[in-house]
């Protein structure tokens, strides 16, 4: 298939004109720069071996409960369409969390699309000849290898299923980011009629490595990837948490025109507006969105019960129904964190950094809500 792939994407206009030269490039250049883009991207998917990875990785994944939301949807789109998850993304553990809900529902294994800091040493021959992973370089500005990409993601999405995290990497504000339009558009130029975009949302009560994304704030630079798993497996001491992974109506691309930005920047907008929608909104995230830094047990309840009803009017997902249940349910998790402290009747901040962090993950359906009630 990969050569099937190669020779597809060689022929592919906006790549053979690269293939021609330019500016300082013979066209023998040319092609040994795409050709070298194109070994990076080729990836393999040995099915059989990557189900095998959750046994040595049930130390961490026996601490995630999967909740899976709507799934029929995911199961009734492979049926008669190509599908393409597009997703928010949270944690490394979503790589594996999101696959293996589709694994547990007999679901066809997508690729997915990754960034390349997540290729070095062993695991990068992990996710190159197990998982098949496609390396992304998120930040590059080189028009010939983001012609290669977008070319071979048009033609990948022509033979296999993709899962996509549009936001171009987790959030380290706890922030639903805006999308990023590369890969869409790449999805758009397969012109393939029977894909669709199937929405993904997934929530943590407690994300594994919370501590590190605050600590890290806006990311300057990716770090390899074996640093950040070193840090997961320490953070992961004490962990447990549900993940909620909620799908979405399909959206279907088959009226999409490639060639108009208005249709791509209406298509982002829809995506993203359909993934805030499914996340689930949970007790963790409602108490550190209305814990001030010192607070009585009734003054919170009832601050959350506030927020609950704002939310309603964006019709969130919501995980439960009053402020005494968030209390109860994200007092515990929160406090085992030492992300709050609980004396007496009174709740106190204890790393606002990391409790800022939950609160935020909420701005994108507050942000609607005072959207549609602007006397408010």
């Amino acid at each position: 298939m990969d050569d099937d792939i190669t020779q597809a994407v060689l022929s592919r206009d906006e790549v053979a004109r690269y293939l021609r030269g330019g500016p300082g490039l013979t066209p023998d250049q040319a092609h040994q720069q795409i050709s070298a883009y194109l070994e990076e991207l080729k990836t393999t998917q040995r099915y059989s071996v990557y189900r095998t990875l959750k046994h040595p990785l049930y130390p961490i994944l026996r601490k995630v409960r999967r909740h899976p939301e709507h799934v029929e949807l995911a199961q009734a789109a492979t049926r008669s369409n190509r599908v393409v998850y597009a997703s928010n993304h949270k944690s490394h553990l979503d790589y594996l969390v999101e696959l293996l809900v589709l694994d547990d529902h007999g679901i066809r294994p997508p690729v997915i699309a990754a960034g390349i800091n997540l290729f070095n040493g062993a695991m990068g021959l992990l996710n190159r000849h197990v998982t098949g992973a496609i390396p992304i370089r998120r930040n590059s500005r080189d028009p010939a290898y983001l012609a290669t990409l977008r070319a071979y993601v048009a033609e990948l999405v022509q033979r296999r299923d993709l899962f996509l995290y549009l936001e171009g990497g987790r959030s380290y504000s706890g922030e639903f980011k805006p999308l990023k339009t590369g890969l869409l558009q790449a999805v758009i130029l397969a012109r393939r009629p029977d894909v669709v975009i199937v929405p993904v949302a997934i929530a943590y009560d407690l994300v594994l490595e919370d501590q590190a994304l605050v600590h890290q704030g806006v990311k300057r630079r990716q770090r390899r990837f074996t640093m950040e798993v070193a840090e997961m497996v320490r953070y992961a001491v004490g962990y447990e948490s549900r993940a909620f992974v909620t799908f979405g109506q399909p959206i279907p691309l088959a009226t999409i025109d490639p060639d108009s930005k208005r249709d791509l920047v209406m298509l982002k907008r829809r995506t993203r507006d359909a993934i805030g929608k499914l996340y689930k909104v949970l007790p963790t995230a409602l108490l550190a969105a209305a814990l001030r830094p010192s607070m009585p047990r009734q003054h919170l309840v009832d601050r959350i019960d506030q927020l609950l009803d704002t939310l309603r009017l964006t019709k969130a997902n919501l995980g439960v129904e009053t402020g005494r249940q968030a209390v109860e349910q994200a007092t515990r998790p929160l406090v085992t964190r030492s992300v709050i402290v609980v004396e007496g009747d009174r709740y106190r901040v204890r790393n606002r950094h990391v409790l800022r962090y939950y609160a935020r993950t909420l701005t994108h359906l507050l942000n609607d809500s005072s959207r549609s009630n602007p006397t408010h």
